[in-house]
């Protein structure tokens, strides 16, 4: 009896000691090929490999063809330099050499390279051969078979375009994490297959609440090519497990500046991925010409296209000359009110802005049921605000009753930037006690409740959003209007808006 308690303390003691040996890095970030493009190491090499651990990658992925001599080399096309894999022998490959001097990597070496590490899985994505099915699940057996043979079940997660394939897998590897790459099953089918992921191109997911839908049904979550920061900071936004990308350093750097990273989750956005018109679910049109108590000079019209329209993933805000009723200009001011109205929370619009003297573009937000009385009495919020006879300044500012434009008292304050030929991510984070203004994430301007009063601080009912860009105005044509700029467009590639 005493025996057999020590024999089972040490098997236990042996495999918490063993267990205990792996230290799987926990972050999203899977280096698509290896880590190569920052060095310039050749795709696919075993030190594109060895710089995703170096990195600290949760993955590196990596793609295997099978030579006609039944040899699994690692290279992403079916060519390698002028050769086709499948048609030649793995010989004639060994006669061309990788730009870091590297011969092509067999799947032996390269596994054999990633058993020496324990904190980096290797995401083996098996490419579907060009010659026939049966060969491709041949090559699918085959890798099963040398994974065991090098003894890195443990290190290895699988992926392929082939959805037989990963299904193989998962009659030979149960427990395997497999995912499918096409992206034209939906996730309850995959589910069904027992496949614990998916893997698909970040577009899939820009589909209403496919993420939300995989994550239902008990999916992780993958993303690839994913290589610009709006695209990361969506993906992390949804939550998604991992990103495949070949940008990992950027990557590590956007999971530490993320709003998610802060605690913040997201609660609406528009990504303007659709086509057409704005959609009606968020946004509704203020229309007029009345001045808008700014002497301003444009018509707003409602749901036209040459004032408001989605192209390639972009919100497109138009003002032109055009005569409609009284006026000499038409534009477009979009609202959210009554469709997403909210409370605190940290609002972020990534735009490019019109240039022209006359011009008064702005992101804003006014209060959706004006609880404490008319303008200025509920407040207003302009989370960036430009005039186009300052070309290199943006302002953020609240008014309030007793801080605002009219009687000189607004707070406020610029910031000097480039407004025209590049992105800009405007924000606020509003909480109970302030309201802090960012440009690119840099803060410029807090505005504090110091508890005096509505009179002060109105900012404790709902808000709604506002884009639009103004012609002339108090503000806006305080030097005139160039007719020459016309037409001018604000370009909004995204709003969201994250709650705690």
């Amino acid at each position: 009896m005493k025996r057999a308690l020590i024999s089972t303390l040490m098997l236990f003691i042996f495999t918490v000691s063993f267990a205990q040996k792996f230290n799987w890095n926990k972050n999203q970030v899977i280096a698509h090929r290896g880590a190569w493009k920052k060095n310039s190491f050749p795709q696919n090499s075993i030190a594109s490999l060895k710089e995703a651990v170096k990195l600290g990658c949760y993955g590196s992925e990596f793609d295997v063809w099978m030579t006609a001599d039944n040899v699994l080399v690692i290279n992403h096309d079916p060519e390698f330099q002028g050769l086709t894999i499948e048609k030649v022998k793995y010989d004639e490959l060994l006669t061309k050499t990788m730009s870091n001097g590297e011969k092509i990597p067999t799947l032996e070496a390269y596994l054999k390279e990633g058993k020496k590490q324990k904190t980096t899985k290797l995401i083996l994505e098996i490419k579907p051969s060009l010659i026939s099915k049966e060969r491709g699940i041949d090559v699918t057996n085959k890798c099963i078979e040398m994974v065991k043979k090098i003894g890195v079940l443990d290190w290895t997660e699988y992926i392929s375009f082939d959805y037989d394939y990963c299904k193989r897998i998962l009659e030979v590897l149960p427990k395997a994490k497999v995912a499918y790459l096409k992206g034209d099953i939906g996730a309850e089918q995959v589910k069904n297959d027992k496949m614990p992921g998916v893997d698909y191109h970040y577009s899939i997911y820009q589909k209403d609440g496919w993420i939300e839908n995989a994550h239902r049904v008990g999916l992780t979550v993958n993303a690839w090519t994913v290589n610009t920061v709006p695209e990361m900071q969506w993906l992390l936004a949804h939550k998604v497990e991992f990103i495949t990308t070949n940008e990992p350093e950027l990557l590590f750097e956007e999971l530490k500046k993320t709003p998610v990273a802060a605690g913040w989750k997201l609660k609406w956005a528009d990504e303007f991925d659709d086509k057409g018109l704005p959609l009606a679910k968020n946004w509704s049109y203020d229309v007029g010409g009345n001045g808008w108590g700014n002497n301003e000079l444009q018509y707003y019209t409602e749901s036209d296209s040459a004032n408001a329209k989605i192209v390639k993933g972009n919100l497109l805000l138009t003002a032109i000359k055009a005569d409609k009723d009284k006026n000499h200009y038409t534009s477009a001011r979009l609202a959210t009110k009554n469709k997403f109205d909210f409370k605190y929370g940290r609002v972020e619009v990534r735009a490019m802005l019109p240039k022209g003297r006359g011009l008064w573009p702005a992101i804003w937000a006014l209060p959706t049921d004006w609880k404490y009385g008319k303008w200025p009495k509920s407040g207003e919020i302009d989370i960036m605000e430009h005039v186009g006879y300052e070309p290199d300044s943006v302002y953020g500012t609240v008014h309030t009753e007793k801080f605002n434009h009219v009687i000189h008292t607004q707070v406020g304050k610029g910031v000097k930037e480039n407004p025209y030929d590049a992105y800009h991510i405007y924000a606020i984070e509003w909480y109970e006690d302030r309201m802090d203004f960012f440009v690119d994430d840099e803060k410029y301007l807090t505005f504090k409740n110091t508890g005096k009063g509505a009179p002060e601080w109105p900012f404790d009912q709902n808000f709604h959003l506002i884009l639009n860009i103004a012609v002339g105005g108090g503000w806006g044509g305080k030097k005139g209007v160039d007719d020459a700029i016309f037409p001018a467009t604000m370009k909004v590639d995204y709003v969201r808006v994250y709650q705690k």
